[in-house]
């Protein structure tokens, strides 16, 4: 599991392959990541926007901007959290996700929260040790 608090949020991440939704032939490998997201302070804050920066294995990035996560903007009160999976496919066999999240208080301050850098492993790549 990957950890990181910004802000009193504190952001959990835990990926996971999918074999049965990759096809290794075809250069198709898919993860799925459960993200837990804490407010471990005292204001009510809300997720507002995602950014994510995708990096596979042969150092191409894609970025992905967007409104809330998984169609949602979800409102978080001192001590809530928010727990939602997602998912993301990759051309070669390992990659590394990381991101942040803008957040909102209920008085319009905004702010990002910082997701913590994790990688993204498969059975089919071959490690290497420096």
């Amino acid at each position: 599991m990957y950890e990181k608090v910004t802000r009193d949020i504190c952001i959990n991440v835990r990926p996971f392959f999918l074999a049965e939704q990759s096809e290794p032939e075809r250069n198709h490998f898919v993860w799925a990541y459960r993200v837990s997201i804490s407010n471990q302070g005292e204001e009510t804050v809300q997720l507002i926007n995602r950014h994510w920066r995708i990096t596979d294995k042969l150092g191409r990035m894609q970025e992905v901007k967007g409104p809330g996560v998984v169609g949602q903007q979800p409102v978080l009160k001192p001590g809530e959290s928010y727990d939602y999976t997602s998912g993301c496919p990759l051309q070669t066999p390992s990659g590394i996700m990381a991101g942040d999240y803008e957040m909102t208080t209920l008085d319009g301050k905004r702010f990002l929260v910082e997701i913590p850098a994790f990688s993204l492993d498969s059975p089919h790549d071959r490690a290497f040790i420096n």
